[in-house]
């Protein structure tokens, strides 16, 4: 029956699986974004390569302790993953609580770490120029508002008219998008993780049919 050893081993090896498929997913990203230069920040590329890399090693060992029943592998597993989830679901309830005065703090922070090309290829992706006010010369800012300004105006003129908004406006709708977005998926994965430990908990108190009837002693 479902609730059995087999089921609870087998929805175990079933879940880990699924962890191995995202992880696999991160890596190739990072690797792509990092190989493509479609990522210009390293400190990103290395962060979704970590982050890929110890998920893959947490289901290898989720993966080894349900087939083997083994009752150590399968406790640092269950209290790894209890913890990913509370780190997890506090990230993800954190993403979804920021409100827009919070968004656009966090928005000038990164804008002022950034370097010039980032604001350049932000500017030009977009089609804004500079944060939240517009500078006419170049004074920080890469390209110069009448550079991006050329974009922005389909004939290439710039008139009191046709002018780039500051970036803060255009992003908006994308920042915002952006929290909610990685709120729900986290929220989505923590519970899944929250799954991991309720089955691998389960399993582990369950007595394999097959094996030798004092050895689960």
């Amino acid at each position: 029956m479902c609730g059995g050893f087999t089921c609870s081993k087998n929805a175990l090896i079933a879940l880990n699986i699924l962890y191995v498929v995202v992880a696999s997913i991160l890596i190739s990203v990072a690797v792509y974004g990092q190989a493509s230069s479609l990522v210009g920040n390293l400190p990103i590329v290395g962060g979704i390569l970590a982050c890929g890399v110890f998920l893959i090693l947490v289901s290898l060992l989720g993966l080894a302790g349900a087939v083997k029943h083994h009752q150590v592998m399968l406790f640092f597993y269950m209290v790894i993953l209890f913890l990913l989830f509370l780190v997890q679901f506090s990230v993800a309830c954190a993403c979804l609580a920021v409100n827009s005065d919070q968004q656009e703090m966090l928005a000038r922070q990164g804008w002022k770490k950034v370097n010039m090309d980032v604001r350049g290829q932000i500017q030009e992706r977009f089609q804004c120029c500079s944060f939240d006010k517009r500078l006419a010369n170049s004074t920080g800012e890469y390209p110069t508002c009448n550079d991006v300004d050329k974009i922005c105006c389909h004939d290439g003129k710039i008139t009191e008219d046709c002018w780039c908004q500051p970036c803060m406006q255009k992003l908006k709708e994308t920042i915002d998008y952006a929290f909610k977005l990685c709120g729900g998926i986290g929220l989505f994965f923590s519970f899944t993780e929250f799954l991991g430990v309720w089955l691998t908990v389960r399993y582990r108190n369950q007595k394999d049919p097959r094996a030798n009837p004092s050895a689960f002693l």
